[in-house]
């Protein structure tokens, strides 16, 4: 039997499993899909935000793969920790494939980013997904206007939540303290800035029509800054997803704004160079003015604009780190690697793979992951005779036993799910999230 550890199981992880056991090649498979936490699929349940239930059912693809009689998962495992790092886990596997994706957000590196009420888009998330790593509701909602540095995805998503009402997310599945919170929000004015323009911004044309759609908030856009990108008068020769996108913000560019309680100010061409504040939290963000280099890029004007602000959330992309006892690009955040097999020296480490972001970075969408996981687990594949001629000396659940780890399995996984649909009837709302590590693994061994 070739044992195979998959790392993780969010979107790559599991897709790696599913490539795995997927395969004609291998007649006697088994794998083990290993979670820090208690809960499966990473990202989608930790990620994705609470109105986004399309995106969020893709957990039952995810599930189906989980529950296949060829696959195992064992949450509430730390890898790194002593006792469980690589070398460790070859006791028991015949290949390890890690797919931990990029684990901390990037900073700006300006004065004044760790003053009180700054902070990632990345922690921000984590609070309203109810991760029970998330530091709680330390957020200034108090705050009359919030601005978002970044023009992604993610900024757009946390600029959505803070410009929803809370009746609108009341029957998702957020965790109550957050919905609690967002009740209680003032902010009426949200600026995303970004500092190139409106051609080159990151966010996806489905991510930014939601903006538009929000029935509380009006998109506000500024002509002067609009007209700076040469593209945006003629978006004829951009990739179709920037031109989808300059579509959309001409649309509402001709349009008056319409009359509603919130504001979302979509700002380009300003670069932060300091938060400003003291100890007694964020008063606003000072950016340089910025205009085309002509090459893709953006130069500084020597111009500057302070825009106020109470709460600054920076969404400026993530990056990986480190997994004791591997090794680790710094400067990519990734673990160097040929073709998923993780490279030692420059060679490939017999039972050491990748997959995800910490393989690649944290490029794409979640359906980039598939390919990524595909080729890793060929990878996999093509070396399983030369894998599973070493003897294994070790059970693995008994090597995560002997580090003082006790895995949660599937039943307590489902354990935790009729917790939180109990937690959303007395609540009377639908399904509503456990936070805590305690809530979780109270679920996962009384209900498991």
């Amino acid at each position: 039997m070739l044992r195979v550890a998959v790392i993780g199981s969010g979107p790559s992880g599991v897709y790696t499993a599913q490539s795995l056991i997927q395969q004609q090649v291998v007649p006697d498979l088994e794998v083990h899909v290993l979670d820090r936490l208690p809960c499966p699929y990473g990202l989608v349940r930790y990620g994705v935000a609470p109105d986004h239930e399309k995106i969020k059912s893709l957990q039952n693809n995810l599930r189906a793969v989980l529950e296949h009689p060829a696959v195992h998962f064992l949450g509430n495992v730390r890898i790194g920790a002593p006792g469980l790092e690589p070398a460790d886990l070859l006791r028991g596997y015949h290949a390890v494939v890690y797919c931990v994706g990029a684990a901390t957000d990037r900073r700006l590196g300006i004065p004044g980013e760790e003053l009180p009420g700054s902070v990632s888009a990345t922690d921000f998330v984590s609070w309203y997904s109810a991760h029970p790593d998330a530091a709680g509701s330390g957020f200034a909602l108090g705050a009359r206007s919030a601005v978002v540095i970044g023009v992604g995805n993610v900024a757009v998503d946390v600029a959505r939540i803070l410009g929803r009402g809370a009746d609108e997310l009341r029957g998702t599945d957020i965790p109550h303290a957050a919905l609690d919170a967002l009740s209680g929000s003032r902010v009426a004015d949200i600026h995303m800035v970004g500092r190139r323009g409106p051609s080159q911004a990151k966010f996806t044309t489905k991510e930014l029509r939601e903006l538009g759609a929000l029935p509380s908030a009006s998109v506000l856009l500024r002509a002067d800054e609009l007209s700076m990108d040469p593209d945006f008068t003629d978006p004829a020769g951009l990739p179709t997803a920037n031109r989808r996108n300059v579509e959309v913000l001409r649309g509402w560019a001709a349009v008056p704004p319409s009359d509603r309680p919130r504001r979302l100010h979509l700002r380009f061409f300003l670069r932060p160079v300091s938060v400003l504040g003291s100890e007694q939290g964020v008063t606003g963000v000072r950016f340089e003015r910025t205009r085309p280099d002509g090459r893709g890029g953006v130069v500084g004007t020597g111009r500057f604009e302070v825009v106020e602000a109470q709460l600054v959330l920076r969404s400026v992309g993530y990056h990986g780190v480190p997994v004791p006892g591997l090794p680790f690009d710094a400067e990519r955040g990734t673990v160097p690697h040929a073709a998923g097999r993780v490279l030692r020296d420059g060679a490939p480490s017999p039972g050491e793979y990748v997959a995800g972001w910490i393989k690649r970075g944290p490029t794409g969408v979640i359906g980039t992951n598939r390919p990524c996981a595909k080729e890793t687990a060929g990878s996999v594949l093509a070396d399983a005779a030369a894998l599973v001629g070493r003897a294994l000396s070790a059970d693995p659940r008994e090597v995560m036993r002997a580090a003082g780890q006790e895995p949660v399995e599937w039943p307590g996984w489902r354990g935790i799910e009729a917790a939180e649909a109990a937690l959303g009837r007395e609540l009377g709302r639908n399904s509503v999230k456990i936070p805590d590590w305690d809530g979780l693994l109270t679920a996962a061994r009384t209900g498991g």
